[in-house]
């Protein structure tokens, strides 16, 4: 089954018992047994429910895994993934990594003795300079947030097996359509399903797929006692905005190559950040790894004072946190998405006061180029 058809029909897609094309939305907490310990296949939703089960089934198809998780937001789907780990860990991360993840490791592992070390995991050399003896795992984002900076996760696979570690892969600036990380060695692979696979700015969640049963059985114990899974609603639209979400990134994608040609051109525009560009340091990594090269652009006007202007200015672009929606996004990583780094981390990454990231939509391209050109003149 080829990608765009899986959107459609992988995993559990409809209803057998009514014919319904849609998964019915069971909102229920428990189940009748039918004797004690004799249940259905459910027992309590927290531990499973018909509709969750549902979208977990089809997050397992797209990423070529054999089981799927679903969570109530993408930190808690990382949250989780970390507490495979134990005290006294070590965690290698992507240096440039969303700073709700920095914040979750600095602010909140930290305090438990979960280690970590943030380094560019675009070169692997660095990498391997930084395992120590009690690292367990290599946590991966490629494209990163908020600098699109491109990870060859062949290489990380070949260093995660040198040492014995769990590579876990963040694809939500991918997605499942563009890149399958699981099938180039990845252990685990994870989304902010908010994003790109909800695609409409109308769910908050969080998904991860594997392809191990050992694995599996533990995310699972995890996913249960933990709690924070995503409710049946939230798991009914997610299937419902995976159904297009072929369609969507290959809209999107367009929509991104022509701004970036017109953003590259542009004289109040330092520097353009896109791994679809040939001088991109992972354009050629990007292209073997990877289908497609996304919706997300972060570009440099030079100044944070210009930065706000053009925020201020814009009409299509809405002003907001996230990404990934059919309505083109726009934010300042220095003090929205990334303002829980230290200013003088973002300063060493090059999360500058004058970056601004943009998550592009499925407008009319012609209107978006119309609406920065006005943004960014005098």
């Amino acid at each position: 089954m080829r990608s765009k058809t899986k959107m459609v029909h992988g995993g559990i897609t409809g209803d057998e018992q009514t014919g319904a094309v849609s998964v019915p939305i069971y909102q229920v907490s428990t189940y009748k047994q039918d004797g004690v310990g004799n249940f259905r296949g459910y027992e309590y939703s927290r531990t499973g429910n018909p509709t969750r089960h549902a979208l977990e089934t089809v997050i397992a198809s797209l990423e070529n895994g054999t089981h799927g998780f679903a969570f109530g937001s993408g930190m808690a789907a990382i949250t989780t993934v970390m507490m495979l780990l134990k005290s006294g860990d070590h965690v290698v991360m992507t240096d440039d990594v969303y700073g709700g993840s920095f914040r979750l490791m600095t602010k909140v592992l930290e305090r438990f003795d979960l280690q970590n070390t943030f380094v560019d995991t675009s070169n692997p050399e660095k990498v391997e300079e930084v395992i120590q003896e009690n690292t367990k795992a290599l946590y991966i984002e490629t494209p990163t947030n908020p600098l699109l900076k491109i990870t060859d996760l062949r290489k990380m696979t070949e260093i995660a097996k040198k040492h014995n570690l769990l590579l876990i892969v963040d694809n939500t600036f991918a997605t499942p359509y563009w890149q399958q990380p699981l099938d180039l060695g990845a252990d685990i692979v994870l989304h902010s399903a908010t994003k790109y696979i909800g695609g409409h700015s109308d769910v908050v969640s969080g998904l991860v797929a594997v392809k191990s049963d050992e694995l599996a059985e533990k995310i699972h114990f995890l996913q249960n006692s933990v709690g924070a899974v995503l409710g049946p609603q939230d798991s009914w639209l997610l299937m419902r905005g995976i159904k297009t979400l072929a369609l969507r990134m290959e809209a999107i994608e367009m929509n991104t190559r022509k701004l970036v040609s017109y953003l590259v051109e542009h004289d109040k525009v330092k520097s353009v950040f896109y791994p679809g560009l040939e001088s991109h340091s992972g354009y050629e990594i990007a292209k073997g790894q990877s289908t497609g090269f996304g919706g997300m652009i972060s570009f440099d006007v030079g100044s944070g004072e210009l930065a706000e202007e053009v925020l201020k200015k814009v009409n299509y672009f809405t002003l907001a946190e996230s990404l990934g929606a059919v309505e083109s996004l726009i934010s300042l990583p220095a003090k929205m998405t990334h303002a829980s780094i230290p200013a003088d981390r973002r300063r060493e990454l090059g999360i500058t006061e004058g970056l601004i990231r943009v998550s592009v939509g499925i407008e009319d391209v012609q209107d978006l180029i119309e609406d920065l050109e006005q943004a960014l003149c005098d």
